[in-house]
């Protein structure tokens, strides 16, 4: 079977998850984790991600998230102990009298932290989705982007947060290029200058209009991320396009505001539904790859360490 297509066809992404199966998830998994005093946390994220990578597909098959809660919680514990080992190390410089060397020490190694994390993220995350079977994949290398992440985060320390763009593009374009999907390579082509020109339109006229372009700001940076995203294998190639404008941001992010406020946060669960929903809905893919040749050329990994790492740290926004 031919690995192109002839002529170029649409690939449907969609989303079909409901809010209110969403919310008895959540439910569920705050009550287990509260009554087993957060032991319970990793299986629970093993649960919300099950129901929304089974509840979106790609021409009508579902993706699958294979990672377990045992997985998450052996990553859990590991997580928890580097975070000890760091305040150990902060207590102990404070106990010697010597807090200035303390909080220095602790800000490196937790930044030191953050491209173990992000890296061993991806990875896990990767092994354990799949689609027809077949499993995405993570090939970057953890010291050369451990290096990477020095020389940007240090190039942004020095030009006072003005390199910020360069490093967060530079970041996608490493992270995203090297992630498989079966033979399928992904790739990102994203530039700083460009995002640092369209943040900085953004910020000066949403400051102009008093906040009101704020929501086209939004659009803007969708457009960005979605349409500098593709998957390339030999000699085909599916691009990503967003259809969304600044108008269909303003009606989801104002009644998801509303939905939060009028259901006391309640309302969380429908709040992440639609906006699942509004991205799959608003992102075209159109090209010429055979998905029905796709061959498995990832290894499984279930290491979820850095998976935990990155819930510490927060970092849901990398992903």
């Amino acid at each position: 079977m031919e690995k192109s297509l002839e002529k170029r066809v649409e690939y449907a992404l969609n989303y079909n998850g409901k809010g209110s199966d969403y919310f008895g998830i959540i439910i569920v998994n705050w009550l287990l984790t509260v009554v087993t005093l957060g032991i319970y946390y990793p299986w629970a994220k093993a649960k919300q991600l099950q129901y929304i990578y089974n509840s979106t597909s790609l021409n009508d098959d579902s993706f699958e998230f294979h990672g377990t809660g045992k997985e998450m919680f052996k990553g859990f514990l590991k997580a928890i102990l580097i975070f000890l080992v760091l305040y150990g190390v902060l207590g102990l410089f404070i106990y010697l009298k010597m807090p200035i060397t303390a909080l220095l020490l602790f800000y490196v190694l937790l930044i030191a932290i953050f491209p173990i994390a992000i890296h061993g993220s991806y990875r896990y995350r990767m092994s354990r989705s799949s689609w027809r079977g077949i499993r995405f994949g993570y090939r970057g290398d953890r010291k050369e982007f451990t290096l990477l992440f020095f020389k940007w985060i240090f190039f942004t320390i020095i030009t006072l947060g003005i390199y910020g763009p360069w490093m967060a593009m530079n970041m996608r374009n490493y992270l995203l290029g090297n992630v498989r999907f079966g033979d399928v390579e992904f790739e990102y082509d994203g530039d700083g200058t460009d995002y640092f020109a369209l943040n900085i339109k953004g910020y000066l006229l949403t400051i102009v209009t008093l906040g009101i372009y704020g929501f086209w700001w939004q659009k803007d940076l969708f457009e960005y991320y979605v349409n500098n995203l593709s998957l390339t294998r030999e000699d085909g190639k599916i691009r990503f396009n967003s259809t969304a404008t600044g108008g269909d941001f303003f009606k989801l992010i104002t009644l998801n505001l509303l939905i939060l406020i009028f259901t006391l946060g309640l309302g969380y669960a429908w709040v992440v539904t639609r906006t699942l929903k509004f991205v799959f809905e608003h992102v075209e893919a159109e090209g010429n790859i055979n998905l029905d040749t796709l061959t498995q050329t990832e290894e499984n990994y279930k290491d979820a360490t850095g998976e935990d790492l990155s819930d510490f740290l927060n970092l849901d926004s990398v992903m």
